[in-house]
């Protein structure tokens, strides 16, 4: 299919929105997703040309994250793996468990994160550290449970990588934030190959939306590593509310 121009207005100004939300919390895809499919794209190639945007955002969100010194590639390289087989993994219980069962846990989940957030003031560095060690292994085990989830359902993986990230492994927030980008993109990666190869990604469109996501990501990942923490706490609030809101309808509307 070939999309009008009407598809590029709609489409282009929310993977900005997409790509800064994203290169800041994640939960770009809450945007993104439902853009696409707003401009007439068939789901499967919503999703599939979405991949294409939303990696070109994460790279560059990556990039300058890994330049200004707040990704830690020792634990990415672990981490990477871990997200990649449980992402694999979770792909395959798609097949015998239904995901309502999941949608019904994150309506209880979600409030409770989110007012987790909410009475947690300031994402500052943590005030004590594990050993290197252990936050090795949380980092592996974070990463092998979201990228199951990731697999499975996946709205939100990368916020629940770095709240989980800063949260369990005590590592500090800017760090996290790149962490969680370059293990992302691993994930949306794999997932591109396959919808590429199978024809589901509307390259024109994708093209025009990953310029636009580029941007959105560069000015987002900027604002963490030079304006502070205090913007993930409300980039994650918006993701958490827009992520309850899908899996309400979802429930609600979709039966």
């Amino acid at each position: 299919m070939e999309p009008d121009f009407i598809a590029f207005l709609i489409v282009c100004p929310l993977a900005f929105l997409a790509g800064l939300l994203d290169s800041i919390a994640g939960g770009g895809g809450l945007i993104a997703v439902p853009a696409y499919l707003f401009a007439g794209v068939p789901i499967h190639f919503a999703l599939g040309t979405n991949k294409l945007s939303a990696c070109a955002g994460v790279l560059v969100a990556s990039w300058r994250y890994y330049k200004n010194k707040c990704v830690d590639l020792a634990l990415c390289i672990p981490s990477i793996i871990a997200a990649l087989v449980g992402s694999a993994l979770g792909t395959s219980l798609t097949l015998s468990v239904d995901e309502k069962y999941l949608q019904y846990l994150l309506v209880i989940i979600l409030p409770i994160t989110a007012f987790y957030v909410f009475k947690k003031k300031h994402f500052n560095p943590p005030v004590f550290s594990l050993s290197r060690i252990r936050t090795v292994f949380y980092c592996i085990a974070i990463s092998f449970i979201i990228g199951g989830y990731d697999g499975f359902f996946g709205p939100g993986a990368g916020t629940f990588l770095l709240l989980l990230y800063c949260g369990l492994a005590k590592i500090d927030p800017r760090i996290a934030a790149g962490n969680s980008k370059v293990v992302n993109l691993s994930s949306n990666l794999s997932a591109l190959v396959l919808f590429l190869y199978n024809g589901r990604v509307l390259i024109p469109l994708g093209i025009s939306a990953a310029l636009f996501s580029i941007a959105g990501a560069y000015i987002g990942s900027g604002l963490v590593i030079h304006k502070g923490t205090k913007i993930i706490r409300t980039a994650i609030l918006i993701v958490l509310a827009l992520l309850f809101v899908k899996v309400a309808y979802d429930i609600l509307f979709k039966g």
